[in-house]
């Protein structure tokens, strides 16, 4: 059984971390109030659609309202949510345009906390943020309040496309301002997940998060590091990574492929401009980041290199398949899409060049805030000279190539970033080169 002061929960922000948190909550028996600054969205949930893909979350998501564990609102009305005794921040930490940081939603949501919270309330940071930021800004915004409260940061970590599944299932991190916070706040989480882990500080907690995401950045930069060493080598860096990891647990290497999305393509910023105060460089996880940054120009130098050879003319029609910034688990989302660097390398260097982009997720309407003309995944070949396979959504693997290249306007190249289409057991048509990020090897139909 819920406490009674752990009952009614007020989330503060309806994104991709906070909606699928409240839904899950609700399905633990807390009556949830879900707050967010955008009336369409407040809206458009309350009529049972969600503003984003994740697998089960609609349906899970209407059942919980007609229930009525789950109620959403605006700042504004604040009714439902000053009556909560729990507070949970999940607003997003987006870099500025100099690359840093910006906190100053966590300062804004935290104001909000400050004004509606009951005396004795438990305010929980969800938010990734830069080392410090629960001690050094949540905390003294509570205090000029006047209230007494308990406050704990306890991180996000689930993954886009199995968060519903992941928020039942991962160890949660609790850091309390006190251990009684902690305990608190652990209370709640373990009517979640089977396990919660408590760290001695707010500040180790913040940290793990940022090492999580950074350390999956650095995973994915070393395969792709791999992949350019064994392609400078004339190398087949695909043979290598897969027969370097079969049947030898030591070498686990990624497979190569553009690195994004809203954590990944941030998180080691966030690290490093954490680290500014302690006069730290994190060199290694700086140096990877770079190297994912640097890939999607890589990727159109290959490209360009390729028109260049074969004399392709100044309005050429590219596709890019695959917008949102992974494929595997299956979203919508275009947040940090390394794509969309592609998409600007290939107008830089392809300035007359007619771009269409495909995704098997994505809706019309946002693929063309990408800068591209949206098409099926017929319309993308039906003409083109190039068809970047952008991300490693399933579907690139299913498709007939055959008979989608012999549409393609000859000579005509299909790029694959991410290793999808095995090309030993397809055909392209004939004039239609076939490569692969890593690899030297090119197919050409026949």
């Amino acid at each position: 059984m819920i406490d009674a002061e752990n009952k009614k929960i007020c989330i503060v922000g309806m994104g991709y971390v906070g909606l699928t948190l409240a839904v899950v909550m609700a399905e633990c028996d807390f009556d949830v109030i879900g707050v967010e600054i955008n009336p369409e969205t407040v809206a458009r949930l309350r009529g049972g659609k969600a503003h984003f893909y994740e697998l089960g979350l609609q349906s899970r998501m209407a059942r919980q309202l007609k229930r009525g564990k789950l109620k959403f609102e605006t700042p504004e009305e604040a009714v439902g949510a000053r009556e909560c005794k729990v507070f949970v921040l999940t607003v997003g930490t987006p870099l500025n345009d100099e690359g840093n940081p910006r906190m100053d939603m966590v300062e804004r949501a935290s104001n909000y906390v400050a004004d509606v919270m009951p005396d004795g309330s438990l305010t929980v940071l969800r938010s990734t943020v830069r080392l410090g930021t629960t001690r050094k800004v949540v905390k003294p915004i509570l205090e000029s309040s006047g209230k007494k409260f308990q406050l704990a940061y306890c991180p996000e970590r689930t993954v886009e496309g199995r968060a519903l599944e992941e928020l039942r299932s991962l160890p949660q991190i609790v850091g309390g301002l006190t251990d009684d916070d902690a305990w608190r706040a652990s209370r709640i989480f373990q009517r979640l997940t089977p396990t919660t882990i408590r760290v001695s500080t707010l500040e180790t907690a913040e940290i793990i998060k940022l090492l999580d995401n950074s350390f999956r950045d650095l995973f994915f930069a070393f395969g792709n590091e791999v992949a350019l060493l064994a392609e400078a080598a004339g190398l087949d860096g695909i043979e290598v990574i897969h027969a370097a990891n079969t049947g030898y647990e030591r070498t686990n290497i990624a497979r190569p492929g553009m690195v994004g999305g809203p954590c990944l393509e941030k998180d080691p910023h966030i690290l490093a401009h954490s680290f500014r105060d302690f006069g730290f460089t994190p060199r290694l996880i700086s140096n990877g980041r770079a190297l994912n940054e640097e890939l999607p120009g890589i990727v159109s130098q290959m490209i360009l290199d390729w028109a260049g050879e074969n004399s392709l003319p100044p309005d050429v029609k590219v596709s890019i398949c695959g917008l949102a910034f992974k494929g595997r688990p299956e979203t919508d989302d275009l947040r940090g899409t390394p794509t969309q660097l592609v998409i600007d390398a290939v107008r830089r260097d392809f300035p007359s060049a007619r771009l269409f982009g495909q995704d098997f997720a994505v809706k019309d309407t946002d693929a063309r805030t990408l800068g591209v003309e949206p098409a099926s995944i017929e319309a993308a070949f039906d003409g083109a000279s190039v068809v970047v396979i952008a991300n490693n959504h399933l579907g690139y693997s299913r498709i007939n190539y055959e008979d989608l290249s012999s549409t393609m306007n000859k000579p005509a190249l299909i790029f694959d970033c991410w290793d999808c289409i095995s090309a030993d057991s397809h055909d392209f048509s004939e004039g239609v080169t076939y490569l692969r990020f890593g690899s030297v090897k090119a197919w050409s139909g026949r």
